[in-house]
């Protein structure tokens, strides 16, 4: 089996960037801290209308992302966001 060199940059449990032989399956937004689908369609439009993407970042998983501080986008993940807000305590 032949194993390609490349390597993506992907956020941690700890939010620490890592190398990482697998590509990550979700995108997040650095300074929302959401996370979403990679073909997330309010996440399109950011990237088309620029500057997101210096702050883009990615995730093995929704697990990985929820340890670093990151919650679920509204618009491509509306069960895992209901969930997410359901277990939020009131400020």
């Amino acid at each position: 089996m032949h194993r390609s060199a490349r390597t993506w940059r992907l956020l941690g449990a700890d939010g620490r960037p890592y190398e990482s032989d697998v590509p990550g399956t979700l995108g997040g937004h650095r300074g929302t801290h959401i996370y979403g689908r990679l073909d997330c369609r309010a996440a399109a439009r950011a990237l088309a209308r620029g500057g997101y993407r210096a702050h883009r970042v990615f995730f093995r998983d929704g697990a990985t992302a929820r340890a670093a501080g990151y919650r679920p986008c509204a618009v491509c993940m509306p069960a895992e966001h209901a969930e997410w807000k359901r277990t939020q305590r009131p400020l």
